[in-house]
């Protein structure tokens, strides 16, 4: 590289969606800009932002390469600021979320003004914020938080209409008839949401991130490209390395816990940061790590004032029955540890895109139970490239015991099925940290290349 070129300083103002799926990549993104002379903005909720004083290295704030900057959504009597992020929301107000959003364009307005950054990477859900950066003569780039199997079907649909999926040129992502309809009712219920994602394609300043890796999702990325009519420049996984000096020791007893399994012998089981299990799916889910006899972390979350005790929420003398090999963790645990430990040999997710790279990126199989939105797709990605089998629901979209209990012994413990699959999840972890190395490089590249040009 160029020393004077890297010598440059570029002020890059990062705006990412309210999710944590959304601003954990972000900050990732944001932490390797740092190491290549990037003076980070990173704008976003009080609520988040204090979310990432908590949780973020403090050298990155006290050298001031990552400055947080507050954006304040309009207040609403219905929406405090203590819902201003996706995490512990009320499913009801997850509209009133995105509206308020929608209508924040002249608070970050004054903000893009004041700061008037060199560059804006911007997120979904906000066409008006890469308009405000073009109107201020602001390059823009749009960070796709997803795979670009997911993306791809997305846009196949926008351009050719919901009744399209059997045109879609890649057999092995498909959707069932019901996540069809559902899929098909949330855009209509958002009048205008395709449009949007439309135009955050677009308004990008001649290329797109994305969260992926060429290596595995080349024909994705290409049909994406064709379909958008844009260059589309991968990121690599962008996986936060777990702190083995961390100094917290709540979560010792886990350690300890899978310290005394043999190798690949325990099932993680997470839903992630903001999907809250019904009552009648954490009992299949017991029942189902009870029926297949392996060991087990399962970590359950409560929504926010509806709390009730795991014992009640579990069957009558679950854990009692499963004391001995299975530990049940109540609201957070250190995934990236649990995942790159030896004895885990298998991961029961909701397969958002974060925790499915995640799990490749630590060589361990997914034991796919997907929810909604792009979830199916991701699931169906890792069966396609054998680092997966998907629960099956029933017709009317309900999971049962019984089939948690045979997916989960056919990755654990199936010495043919299990052991194969390992071995591709151990190869495509290989993948993941040479090539998402070389990947992000040249996109870190490209992001400069593109200042730079903007500058002249």
């Amino acid at each position: 590289m160029d020393d004077d070129k890297d010598s440059v300083v570029f002020r890059v103002l990062m705006f990412p969606w309210l999710a944590h799926g959304h601003i954990s990549p972000f900050l990732e993104l944001s932490k390797e800009l740092t190491k290549k002379n990037f003076k980070i903005y990173f704008c976003s909720t009080p609520i988040i932002l204090e979310f990432i004083k908590e949780n973020l290295d403090e050298n990155y704030l006290s050298d001031q390469c990552i400055e947080l900057v507050e954006f304040h959504l309009p207040e609403l009597p219905e929406l405090p600021a203590h819902y201003h992020t996706t995490k512990n929301l009320p499913p009801h107000l997850i509209s009133t979320l995105i509206n308020s959003y929608e209508n924040s364009m002249p608070i970050f307005s004054k903000i893009i003004n004041n700061l008037n950054p060199d560059l804006l990477i911007y997120d979904g859900f906000q066409s008006w914020a890469p308009a405000l950066a073009t109107k201020n003569d602001i390059p823009c780039v749009h960070f796709s938080t997803t795979g670009a199997a997911v993306m791809a079907l997305y846009y196949h649909l926008l351009n050719f209409g919901f009744d399209s999926h059997d045109s879609f040129p890649f057999s092995a992502i498909f959707q069932t008839e019901r996540e069809r309809k559902i899929i098909q009712a949330l855009f209509e219920a958002n009048e205008g949401v395709d449009e949007v994602l439309a135009r955050c394609f677009e308004q990008s300043s001649e290329f797109v991130l994305i969260k992926s890796l060429r290596e595995i999702e080349e024909k994705y990325l290409d049909y994406l490209s064709i379909l958008s009519g844009k260059k589309i420049v991968t990121l690599g996984p962008l996986i936060e390395e777990s702190n083995h000096n961390d100094e917290n020791n709540d979560h010792v007893d886990i350690i300890e816990f899978l310290n005394k399994k043999d190798q690949s012998s325990v099932v993680y089981v997470s839903f992630g940061s903001e999907y809250f299990l019904s009552k009648e799916e954490m009992e299949e889910i017991a029942r189902g790590l009870e029926l297949s006899n392996v060991n087990f972390i399962w970590v359950i979350r409560f929504p926010l004032g509806n709390k009730i005790g795991i014992e009640e929420a579990l069957p009558e003398g679950f854990l009692e029955r499963v004391k001995k090999r299975g530990m049940v963790v109540e609201g957070w645990a250190p995934q990236a540890k649990i995942l790159e430990h030896s004895s885990t040999g298998g991961f029961l997710s909701h397969c958002g895109w974060s925790s499915a790279l995640e799990s490749f990126y630590f060589g361990v199989p997914l034991i796919a139970m997907p929810i909604h939105l792009d979830q199916p797709t991701i699931a169906r990605f890792a069966v396609e490239i054998s680092v997966g089998l998907e629960v099956l629901r029933d017709e009317n979209g309900n999971i049962e015991g019984e089939e948690i209990a045979e997916v989960i012994k056919m990755v654990v413990l199936d010495p043919k099925t299990g052991e194969e699959m390992r071995g591709k999840a151990r190869e495509l972890r290989k993948k993941l940290r040479e090539k998402g190395e070389e990947e992000l490089h040249v996109a870190l590249e490209e992001l400069r290349n593109l200042c730079i040009k903007n500058k002249k």
